[in-house]
């Protein structure tokens, strides 16, 4: 018997079974997001590294880079919002601009349980306003689409970059993890980048302590009254929520399900910063991505 060779670790097929059934949850979520007004649009699966590059932080080693043969310095696309915000600074659409799109990103990470080195998508985001009714928009659709989806428990929790002004970078980067390795790694981690035990034991309690911004309690409180859902049960406050991308400038989202062990299903915030470093001008965005391989593997286990 012949032996098909494998694919790259990382890397799968999708059977037919478990593409149908894709292809029905994207369908749902479209449905959801075309009924409060976005729209779909498509980007390149390859642009050029310097489009990416500076954008990520840490993360920015996890980009696929190659030369091709006429020498241009290429990268498969990390995420789709940097596409997007190129995209943006290139056709100039009316503003606000409301889009989503589905499509394959690639990471060159260690494979493990609900990561891949080539997954699924689903973006969608707002563009050309500031006011925080177009964050209140996003978590809200968001959640709607989960509830459609038959996820009744899943909430999301939401911080304020702002929380973090006065921490250096490597101490959010640890905080970020707190519900991900719990407390006694985060310290050690934090010890481990030299910092006393006292100093990052009160890091963390400061960051623990930290309260809502008025800019989230404007976006709170147009959650509960425009779109009638509950804190505590849709969304929460979760002071140690950093996420780790550097392009996030204001609220920040992540969307977490009891049944998958406190992993994220999807995330997301406000980037008023990164279009206008193509456009020249300023122009305030928010967004959220699902992460739709880690959904399906809940739906269908």
């Amino acid at each position: 018997m012949i032996k098909a060779p494998p694919t790259p670790k990382g890397f799968r097929d999708i059977k037919p079974e478990l593409a149908a059934k894709r292809r029905e949850t994207i369908n749902k979520i479209a449905g959801v997001l075309e009924e409060y007004g976005f729209i779909p649009i498509e980007t390149p699966t390859i642009e050029f590294a310097e489009t990416l590059e500076g954008k990520y932080g840490e993360e920015e080693r996890l980009i696929y880079k190659f030369t091709d043969r006429g020498g241009r310095n290429l990268a498969l696309r990390f995420d789709l919002t940097v596409p997007l915000a190129r995209y943006v600074a290139t056709y100039n659409p009316p503003l606000p601009f409301r889009r989503y799109q589905v499509g394959q990103v690639f990471r060159g990470e260690n494979p493990q349980k609900g990561r891949w080195r080539e997954f699924t998508q689903f973006d969608f985001d707002s563009v050309g306003s500031s006011n925080p009714s177009e964050d209140a928009k996003v978590v809200a659709v968001a959640i709607k689409c989960m509830r459609k989806l038959g996820f009744s428990n899943a909430q999301m929790s939401v911080n304020d970059r702002a929380n973090f002004a006065d921490f250096p970078s490597e101490i959010v980067r640890a905080i970020d993890k707190l519900n991900k390795i719990g407390e006694e790694a985060v310290l050690q981690e934090l010890v481990s980048n030299g910092l006393s035990q006292q100093v990052a034991k009160e890091s963390v309690s400061k960051i623990r302590s930290q309260k809502p911004t008025s800019n989230l309690k404007d976006l709170f409180k147009i959650l509960k009254e425009e779109y009638k859902l509950e804190e505590g049960k849709d969304f929460a406050f979760d002071p140690s929520l950093a996420r780790g991308l550097d392009y996030y400038t204001g609220a920040i989202f992540e969307l977490k399900e009891e049944k998958y062990q406190g992993l994220s299903i999807g995330g997301g915030g406000r980037y008023d910063n990164l279009i206008g470093s193509f456009a020249k001008k300023d122009i305030p965005a928010v967004g959220f991505s699902f992460g739709l391989d880690r959904m399906l593997e809940i739906l269908y286990p």
